[in-house]
């Protein structure tokens, strides 16, 4: 599996296409968080914002390799690790990327009575909740289920909002814990939306895994 995740790790640096969602991402970021924000507040705004962003990279890196090398890396190594290969790649990195926002934020916001150490790990799992639940979108939404990117790329669309404004949504739970913490002192452990995130995740990649010995 390392190799199969050094190889599409190098495939999405290469590609450039990573650019796009983690730009917009930045610019999100940069423009909805003001300097002196409450920091549970921030943490939250960040977090929703990787939804969509984990939905994108998890589409590109499924869809970023041509059907020869898919069918050759398939054949060597069998079509379900190379499909949760590449779902990792993209999930791996969108989490490093939400790590660094939430130290940034920690780093650059107001506590307002907030333990740094207790603001990074409320972030964190938040952080998590989000870009599990947008990698789960992402898994669903692309190839093999949705092979058509106009479709694909509706779908994704309409998905990423869903997942935030959906009660029940882990990603829906996680950020509305840390928006209404911001009026206080306490910041949320969102262990239970990061588990079902997972959870949600494993389930989505189980079936498309299993849809691409019938469709591909």
């Amino acid at each position: 599996m390392s190799a199969l995740l050094r190889y599409q790790a190098a495939l999405l640096l290469r590609s450039q296409r990573w650019l796009a969602p983690f730009l917009l991402y930045a610019a999100f970021v940069g423009v909805g968080v003001q300097a002196g924000e409450p920091v549970l507040g921030a943490l939250g705004y960040a977090a929703a914002g990787l939804v969509p962003v984990a939905a994108w990279a998890v589409r590109i890196c499924l869809d970023q390799e041509p059907p020869a090398a898919r069918t050759v890396i398939a054949a060597a190594s069998g079509r379900y690790r190379a499909h949760v290969a590449a779902v990792l790649t993209a999930t791996i990195a969108v989490l490093l990327v939400g790590a660094v926002t939430v130290l940034a934020l920690t780093a650059l916001t107001d506590p307002r009575g907030v333990h740094p150490a207790t603001a990074v790990a409320s972030g964190l799992l938040a952080t998590a909740a989000c870009v599990l639940t947008g990698a789960a979108v992402g898994t669903l939404t692309t190839r093999p289920l949705i092979p058509a990117r106009g479709w694909s790329l509706t779908t994704l669309l309409l998905g990423s909002l869903l997942a935030l404004v959906t009660p029940g949504s882990p990603a829906a739970a996680a950020v509305s814990a840390l928006v209404t913490a911001a009026r206080t002192t306490t910041a949320p452990l969102s262990w239970l939306a990061a588990t079902t995130a997972l959870l949600l995740t494993a389930a989505a990649v189980a079936l498309a895994c299993r849809a691409t010995a019938w469709r591909e």
